[in-house]
This record gives structure tokens, sequence and C-alpha cells, in this order.
């Protein structure tokens, strides 16, 4: 992702009679490309790599790819909330409960509908969905906001259980996905397709959160992230900027919500509790806050550090109640120990060697 300093370089030198004086570097095609023309390039190559993974391994790692894929869509659209706009949200699971339900509903009540036809019908309610809460929320500030957002977290699995007709209850609801089309079969399996589906859509919605922080609208969010009275002082509308911020997060969130629901096949108010908002938040500062490529890291730490803590639980032939323990105090010690020793988190502290690597062969050289 390029900072706007390099932008604004690059346009000065392919500015003017076309020519770029002596001494100075040519731009490069890259460099000539749009902004949201770059980031779909990458984030077509991104989704060639992951199918290249796809065929070169089985159902079991399709699933956890899956996984991983929608993890990171939900928390890069946090990363957006609370490392561009300084808002911090400890309710962003229940969005991904919004966009869950939505999905299930969907699938149970208008089973002729296509799946791309699903995705945006839940990137729509998840959008109302900002609206309302982001409007309402808009003046708060700190503990006050995540107060707010918290209720949100506690309060809203409990609608399932209100609603027991609609919503299933505490048994959720359990839907049937259409597999790969009849053309790839015997090519792709249904947990492969299903991981393409779902990593399709998260590179896209990447590449918008990329050019989004990248643009304008980005440029305001960390204005008012750093201060918000000399943002305002700006010209920059404060509360409306918030509100987009909050609305585009909860896109996300929602979209990664209906994603899950896509994979998984059932949805229960069990897998939205205040502690997969916390975990998303928590993930997002062990992976690093102020870059998408942290939300990688994130998102895999989210899954696989639990599936190596069940499988240790396992392998030490612990009891059910321990084994279910172990992933959260399995995170909280990786937590703590990368906040130690990098509290940039993972991708600060591999930005960092690349600085210093780059320092040695410049100083070799």
């Amino acid at each position: 992702m390029t900072s706007p300093t390099t932008e604004r370089e690059e346009r000065s030198t392919s500015s003017g009679s076309g020519t770029v004086p002596p001494g100075l570097p040519r731009t490069s095609r890259w460099g000539s490309l749009p902004l949201p023309a770059r980031h779909l390039l990458l984030a077509a190559l991104g989704l060639a790599a992951v199918t290249g993974l796809l065929f070169a391994t089985g159902d079991l790692t399709a699933l956890r790819v899956a996984a991983v894929g929608y993890t990171m869509l939900a928390i890069a659209g946090l990363q957006l909330l609370v490392g561009g706009s300084g808002q911090v949200s400890l309710g962003h699971g229940a969005f991904m409960m919004i966009g869950a339900y939505t999905m299930a509903l969907l699938v149970l009540h208008q089973p002729m509908l296509p799946l791309a036809a699903n995705l945006l019908i839940i990137v729509a309610v998840s959008i109302a969905a900002g609206v309302v809460v982001g409007a309402a929320t808009a003046r708060l500030h700190g503990p006050y906001l995540a107060g707010a957002t918290l209720i949100l977290a506690v309060g809203l699995p409990g609608l399932a259980h209100r609603y027991h007709d609609v919503f299933g209850g505490s048994n959720g609801l359990n839907i049937r996905t259409a597999g790969a089309p009849p053309f790839l079969d015997g090519i792709v399996s249904t947990s492969e397709w299903r991981a393409l589906v779902v990593w399709t859509t998260v590179v896209i919605g990447l590449a918008a959160l990329a050019t989004i922080s990248a643009g304008r609208l980005g440029r305001r969010m960390r204005a008012i992230r750093d201060d918000e009275t000399a943002a305002a002082m700006a010209g920059i509308p404060v509360g409306k900027t918030k509100v987009v911020a909050f609305v585009i997060a909860s896109t996300a969130g929602g979209l990664a919500g209906g994603l899950q629901a896509y994979v998984l096949g059932t949805v229960t108010p069990s897998s939205f509790t205040l502690v997969l908002s916390l975990t998303l938040l928590a993930a997002l500062v062990l992976g690093g806050i102020g870059s998408l490529w942290g939300a990688l890291w994130a998102s895999i730490a989210v899954v696989y550090l639990e599936i190596w803590a069940r499988d240790l639980a396992r392998a030490m032939d612990l009891t059910r109640n321990a084994e279910n323990n172990l992933p959260i105090v399995f995170f909280g010690v990786v937590l703590i120990l990368i906040l130690r020793f990098w509290p940039l988190g993972v991708h600060g502290a591999l930005q960092s060697l690349r600085a210093r690597l780059r320092a040695r062969n410049s100083n070799s050289s």
C-alpha cells in the first residue's frame, strides 16, 4: 500500500510536459496506475496464491484457510475503525452476528437467490446497522464509546433466545448451501469451492479497504484520530467521518459473518458472544494496528492458535473443560509475549526487521 507522500512524489514526476528531468527517476508503469487498480491487481495476486495453496492441500486445510479469510476481513474492518479513526469498539462480533443470521435467513426463506445477491443484501443490512449504531455513538469517546458497543455485543445474542421461532434459540439455524458448479465437478471439492468464494470476496473487500485508507477519507480519519479538535478546525466533518468509519467497519464485519455462515452451514448465538469481540480486538493488537498486513497475521493467530491449543490439550489427555479454556490461555500468553518484546505487534516487528536488513545492506555496500 503506497503512502500519500509517495503518491505526491509520483504525481509530481509525471506532471508537466510528460518528460522527466535529468537526475530524477522515471515513474514506473506500476506507479502510474490508479490506486484502486493497483489494489485490485494485488488482490488478484493474493487470490492466485490462495488458489495454489488450496490445490496443494486437502479439504481440512481449505476450511481453515476459509476461516482465516473471513476472520481477516472482520479484523481489517476493525483495523480501519480503531487504527484509522481512533474509535474503540467492543461490539464488532455483533455485526458478524447480523451478517451471519442474515445469510441464514436468506438461505432458508429465499433459497433461489444466488450467493452474490445474498452477499449484497448482507452488505445493505450491515450498512443500515452501522448507520444506526454509528449515529448513536458518534458523540461518544473513549470508555463511553467502548461501553455502548459493549452493550451491543452483550445484548444482541439475547434476541436469538427472545425470538426463538425466527432465530432458532440457543440451537441456532442450520443451512445448506450449494457446492461447486457442475462444470467443476471432480476438479474442485465443496470445501475448496467455499474457500475460493470466501477469498474472492475477501480480497475484493480488502482492496476496497486499502483504497479507502490511502485516500482522502482515510486521511480524514487519521486526522480525527490524532487530534479531533484540530481536525474540526481544519474543516473536517468529524461526526460524519466517524459515522462513515463505523459503517465501513460494520459492513466488513457483517460480510465476514455471512461468509462464516456460508462455510460452516450453522449459526448459533453462542458463536457471537462478547468473547468474540474481545478476541478480534486483542488479535488486532497482536497483528499490529495501522496496517492491513497486521489483520493477516492476526487472523492466522486467531484460527491456528486455537487449533494448536486444542491439539495440545488432546495430546495431554486433558479434561473437556480444560480443552475448551486452553485456547484462551494460549492466546493470552502469546499476546503478552508479543507485546512485551514487540509493542507494535507482529507487523511492527517485521517492519523493524526489514529496516535493519536494509540498513545493514546499505552499510555493507
